[in-house]
């Protein structure tokens, strides 16, 4: 049997694994939403959803699910993807 403070951390890491995950898949349907509304050519869905997309990625990486510059990264490309419906 692990000793206490081993199990406490096991516990503790495992409700963590959950949390992370359902954040982790917040963020996927989120970036779905996204590129949905970018293939369908439809602007103001995809800048709607590019802002929630935002503020979800931005919460998970103050929380430590993603790394900042992973966060940035794929802000940005979405970002960029979003965009090219400008042009």
């Amino acid at each position: 049997m692990a000793k206490g403070s081993a199990a406490k951390r096991h516990r503790q890491s495992e409700k963590r694994r959950i949390l992370n995950k359902s954040v982790r898949s917040r963020v996927r349907t989120s970036v779905k939403r996204v590129l949905n509304a970018v293939e369908e050519k439809d602007q103001a869905a995809a800048e709607v959803a590019l802002r929630d997309f935002t503020k979800l990625i931005d919460t998970a990486a103050g929380k430590g699910v993603y790394h900042a510059n992973t966060a940035a990264r794929k802000k940005s490309r979405l970002a960029r993807k979003v965009n090219s419906l400008q042009a």
